[in-house]
């Protein structure tokens, strides 16, 4: 008998399929959730090198890796929503003294306007990315840029019906990203086929309030989108962005009209930010409340500072640079305050 021991022979890698459906149908506003591209087959292949002598986790069952980020994105955005509510009450408040004939109103007008404008204009280094141009919060979604495609709508299509319209964004094209129109569609089924064709590219489409197709995409994606897009047979198009609902610029110039107008427009948003405030708010609770959820045992913790220690011990080169790696960035006063959100 022969009793050589044989080392167990490498399996191979498998191929993995990714594949991501369109969505369905199209929203009445342009309101609905960015989906994953679709993607082709892709073939993994991972090379072979020496395993570093890392001591195993032994416990990583509780761990919520999107954990930190949606805690930070949340109280980021919760932070904003405050400052900017505190900055709208006090310019309505400068507006409604200036409307009385009050003179402390006039001075104080200006400047808090000059101040409410700077934080508008900083909401997308500030927010967190999840408040859009609407001071609407949405929790797990990026905020979206609202735009149209100059000449693309529903009436000069319904006309043109029969019609194949081949779209490129950014470079990224072909036959997936095709739609074809009959001559029997309504507006809204429009703009559902061109929701799903454009899907795949983090591109949707709707109608907006006066039936009009309304495209969106992540406030990230809007560079790249805005002076890539391309239509079979018209070439690159141009874009528009839609402006913000609420117009909260020239606050404070014009007549007693006009300071009323703006009066308006600043209690609306004022409750519009009441609103994504509360949401922000729940966001946050719930992420604290995974957090308390996924806290290790001290038993848990004792075996993680174990293997951590076994592998700082070790004079192997991969393991060193992987935690010198991870340790990157890492100060005492971030620890500080990752500590003291417990």
């Amino acid at each position: 008998m022969n009793t050589t021991l044989r080392p167990a022979p490498t399996s191979l890698p498998a191929t993995v399929n990714i594949n991501a459906g369109a969505a369905k149908g199209a929203p009445a506003l342009v309101r609905s959730q960015p989906q994953a591209p679709q993607e082709a087959d892709v073939g993994v292949r991972q090379s072979v090198r020496p395993t570093p002598h890392i001591a195993p986790r032994r416990s990583q069952g509780n761990w919520d890796t999107r954990l930190q980020g949606d805690v930070a994105s949340a109280q980021q955005a919760r932070d904003y929503l405050n400052r900017v509510a505190t900055q709208l009450e006090s310019v309505k408040a400068a507006l409604s003294a200036k409307l009385a004939g009050m003179k402390s109103g006039a001075r104080d007008l200006e400047a808090r306007a000059r101040q409410l404008g700077a934080t508008i204009a900083s909401r997308s280094t500030q927010a967190g990315g999840s408040v859009d141009a609407q001071f609407a919060f949405s929790d797990g979604v990026p905020a979206q840029q609202r735009f149209r495609i100059t000449g693309l709508d529903t009436g000069m299509l319904q006309a043109a019906a029969p019609l194949k319209l081949s779209f490129s964004v950014g470079g990224a094209g072909g036959p997936q990203l095709a739609a074809a129109l009959e001559p029997e569609m309504t507006s809204v089924q429009i703009a559902a086929r061109l929701d799903r064709t454009l899907a795949p590219v983090d591109v949707r489409a709707g109608l907006d309030g006066q039936g009009r197709i309304e495209f969106q995409t992540a406030e990230a994606n809007w560079p790249l989108v805005r002076d890539s897009i391309a239509i079979s047979g018209r070439g690159r198009v141009a874009t528009e962005t839609v402006a913000p609902d609420v117009h909260l610029a020239d606050l404070g110039t014009g007549n007693a009209d006009a300071l009323r107008q703006n009066l308006r427009e600043v209690v609306q948003a004022l409750e519009r930010v009441r609103r994504s405030q509360d949401a922000a708010s729940a966001a946050l609770n719930a992420a604290t409340l995974r957090a308390a959820q996924s806290e290790l045992s001290a038993e848990e913790l004792a075996m993680t500072a174990q293997d951590f220690a076994s592998t700082a011990a070790s004079h192997d080169y991969e393991s060193l640079l992987a935690i010198t790696s991870a340790l990157v960035g890492v100060s005492r006063e971030r620890v500080l305050a990752l500590l003291g959100m417990r």
